[in-house]
């Protein structure tokens, strides 16, 4: 592939900004498996507070932030419930199974991205020496660059309620949730016991992720964490990124949506190109089989980074795509339908 003009592959590939630098240089730094590190000590206070919650802890990343959220939740040999195509059930390794011993039982996704409300609750196992114990239920929001919606979270945190479970949500990209809902974060996240908001994605810090939730959970997950190797040391120098990236860049996650908006109705002009409008910065384009190999191909040529397989693309916009690379990329598409 041609070095990259205009990159959409996924907003993790942005890159820290002159003043995150220098506030990651200029970090008040300790050691954080001692607890004395004081910027790290800074985030995670601050995480708690914006979402309400009692603690916070700061992880390299959001598979080892949902993968300490199950395993605090769960013991060996129980359970949690999730999506189909969730993040944490598909994409993170099969580690609950792997490195806690946690059963997962996947619930098909209805078109809007939610799972059936009764095919959750008739999977709660009973209690019964055949059965695993089901112990928490994932939810992931956003899901595919849609926003559920808060009326459903609150009726699976119902569910929860009645059963006498957890309730974990992957909000890798929370505050993109929220953005695009115009809704203060500690409402939104306020039926879960457990939450995972990376840092490293649309809020363009380089490295991190926050699990947030009730104090005997980050309890468990502060030494789960050490089990996985990932106590570090003088981490403030990237919680610092963090603390940056919560001053500077989760209302400018508007422009994202706003761009990602622009260039899914370039797209969708298109014959042969099938897509659902974004709510916020991720777009998954279906492309006809005559079409699809061949577009792709022809991006890569032109130097447009995306991903994507099986006739399905995805683009991510970021704050490392701006409206010019936008206009330019469109301007790429046509140039594809016009030859």
């Amino acid at each position: 592939m041609n070095a990259l003009r205009y990159d959409f592959r996924s907003d993790t590939v942005t890159r820290p900004s002159t003043a995150m630098r220098q506030a990651m240089a200029e970090a008040e730094v300790g050691d954080d498996v001692f607890g004395d590190d004081p910027s790290v000590n800074r985030l995670e206070q601050r995480m708690a507070a914006m979402l309400g919650k009692d603690a916070a802890l700061f992880v390299p990343s959001g598979t080892q932030s949902n993968l300490l959220a199950l395993m605090s939740h769960c013991g060996r040999g129980d359970e949690f419930i999730a999506g189909q195509k969730a993040h944490l059930y598909v994409n993170e390794a099969g580690g609950a199974a792997v490195l806690g011993s946690i059963q997962p039982q996947p619930i098909a996704h209805m078109p809007d991205g939610t799972m059936d409300l009764a095919a959750i609750e008739a999977a709660i196992k009973p209690d019964d020496s055949h059965f695993a114990r089901t112990k928490v239920i994932a939810l992931e929001n956003t899901f595919g660059g849609q926003v559920m919606s808060v009326r459903y979270m609150a009726d699976v945190a119902a569910i929860a309620t009645r059963h006498g479970l957890g309730l974990h949500l992957d909000g890798a990209r929370a505050f993109n949730a929220c953005i695009a809902l115009g809704m203060d974060i500690k409402t939104f996240t306020a039926p879960f016991d457990s939450v995972s908001i990376c840092l490293s994605k649309g809020l363009g810090a380089p490295i991190g992720s926050v699990l947030i939730g009730r104090q005997d959970l980050i309890d468990t997950a502060r030494r789960h964490r050490k089990m996985l190797g990932g106590g570090l040391r003088q981490s403030g120098i990237l919680a610092a990124a963090g603390l940056y990236a919560l001053d500077h860049n989760v209302e400018r996650l508007a422009d994202d949506h706003r761009r990602a908006r622009k260039l899914a109705e370039g797209l969708a002009a298109y014959p042969g190109i099938r897509l659902t409008m974004p709510d916020t910065n991720i777009i998954f384009v279906d492309m006809e089989a005559g079409i699809g190999q061949r577009f792709t191909d022809f991006l890569h040529e032109r130097g447009v980074g995306i991903t994507g397989r099986y006739g399905q693309q995805r683009w991510v916009t970021h704050l490392d795509v701006d409206d010019a690379a936008v206009d330019g990329t469109l301007a790429e598409v046509a140039a594809f339908f016009e030859a």
